[in-house]
């Protein structure tokens, strides 16, 4: 039962929405099924799957609202959900930004959902496990690998006559490869809504690849370096500054688009002017759900009311385009209430990342970081570490493995010391392309692998 078709999503929906005494009422009902498989030293530690199906009631009076939920689905247990939440809602402070609740709306068509996915099974798992911890085992290396896959719906009403509904599937992979010293260390995750754009192997050889080439590591003194992201580096300093796009943050003065007396940087040129970064529910590559709030995004912000994901352009041509705002911001603004998007595009190049190397007299190549932290929110600086596989480029081609760095970078510093740019690649629900930086900030050297 974990997973239902739009029609019987939308009887259980109607039916509790009947039982209302409230002036406003939403629903919200999804399930899922989860499978997963571990492993470490080369060894499957644990598997499984689950099955969940869940209902939330919110019941409004005036600006007063109260949430119940409840996993049991016969009349009597929804009512009194219903009740439990009209009562709850009775005893709530007001909420003084309270937004009365949107009526129907239209949703893009949007792919996120792959029968190849749905069908995965123990036996598919098993063989993803074997086909990434056996090339380890015949170089005498170990592998420490994670797989989950997860088949879903979200769906939602409420009294004005919204209803949408989504169906979802979705694949995360990571793997981690160390050498028998423990001295060399490798890294590739994948993620994919399709499992059959997965290779458990083919990312499991480029973690080997790393893992035998890290080993050995020289230490270099640290400094501004010319460094080669890739998207699994990249990533993670992107998706902090695409969070931290919240229009009212801005206006507040919280925020790296504010300014001096409660103006934005909403206009302005922000970035190199290659850097241009949107969002489409319907690109085949990163799907999202067509609804805000429906699974699958990775940015949340109080985007989850009902509200359309429709392609947005937030940077173009490195000027800063959109901001997302809540509902209640946009209304105090008098502007259209854009959702903060599940996923982004940063346009890129068409080189590969074997290009960018070549392009490189002196350089870092960073495989990934790790232990982001924030240390001033308003200009966007983070601090972190580089981790299995940071090696050192001259003359075009990878010399030798370097110990790791803790690095002190800004994203929009660093886009603005663009020098060039890769064909874009998923990565953490997001298209990304390798980036080539200059004057990246290395500030200490780490002993970890």
């Amino acid at each position: 039962m974990a997973i239902l078709t739009q029609e019987e999503a939308k009887k259980i929906i109607d039916k509790v929405l009947s039982y209302s005494k409230a002036d406003e009422m939403s629903v919200g009902l999804s399930g899922s099924r989860t499978g997963n498989i571990r492993y470490a030293r080369n060894t499957v530690s644990t598997s499984g799957e689950t099955n969940n199906l869940s209902l939330a009631v919110t019941a409004v009076f005036g600006k007063r609202s109260g949430t119940a939920t409840i996993n049991e689905f016969d009349d009597a247990s929804l009512e009194k959900t219903v009740r439990r939440a009209e009562e709850i809602a009775q005893l709530a402070p007001e909420n003084p930004e309270y937004m009365p609740m949107l009526g129907p709306q239209k949703y893009l068509e949007t792919k996120t959902y792959a029968e190849s996915t749905a069908k995965i099974n123990p036996e598919f798992r098993a063989q993803a496990a074997f086909d990434s911890i056996d090339p380890c085992k015949k170089k005498n290396l170990t592998a420490a690998g994670y797989l989950e896959d997860t088949t879903g719906f979200s769906s939602f009403g409420n009294s004005k006559g919204l209803f949408g509904y989504n169906k979802a599937t979705s694949v995360d992979f990571s793997i981690t490869v160390r050498t028998a010293d423990g001295l060399g260390s490798g890294y590739a995750i994948r993620d994919v809504n399709d499992v059959a754009k997965l290779s458990t192997k083919a990312a499991t050889e480029i973690a080997m690849q790393k893992a035998l080439a890290s080993s050995k590591a020289q230490a270099l003194e640290p400094g501004k370096y010319t460094v080669i992201l890739e998207p699994t580096a990249a990533v993670d300093l992107l998706e902090n500054m695409m969070r931290s796009m919240d229009a009212r943050n801005a206006d507040e003065g919280r925020s790296f688009l504010s300014k001096r007396g409660g103006e934005t940087r909403l206009g302005e040129k922000l970035f190199d002017e290659r850097v241009t970064i949107y969002s489409d529910p319907t690109n085949p590559d990163i799907p999202g759900s067509p609804y805000a709030g429906g699974g699958g995004g990775r940015f949340g912000g109080g985007g989850g009311d009902g509200r359309p994901q429709e392609k947005v352009v937030w940077i173009e041509n490195g000027v800063v385009k959109n901001m997302y705002f809540s509902r209640y911001w946009a209304e105090k603004k008098g502007v259209k209430a854009v959702p903060p998007p599940s996923g982004f595009i940063m346009a890129g190049g068409t080189q590969s990342l074997a290009d960018l190397i070549k392009s490189t007299e002196r350089g870092i190549l960073v495989t990934r970081f790790w232990y982001i932290r924030a240390v001033d929110p308003q200009t966007l600086l983070y601090t972190g570490l580089t981790r299995d596989g940071t090696f050192f480029i001259e003359n075009g081609q990878i010399k030798y493995p370097v110990k790791n760095f803790r690095f002190n970078e800004s994203p929009v510093i660093m886009l603005n010391n663009l020098e060039a740019m890769g064909k874009p690649e998923r990565s953490g629900g997001n298209l990304i392309p390798p980036l080539k930086i200059r004057d990246f900030t290395f500030t200490s050297l780490s002993d970890a692998v």
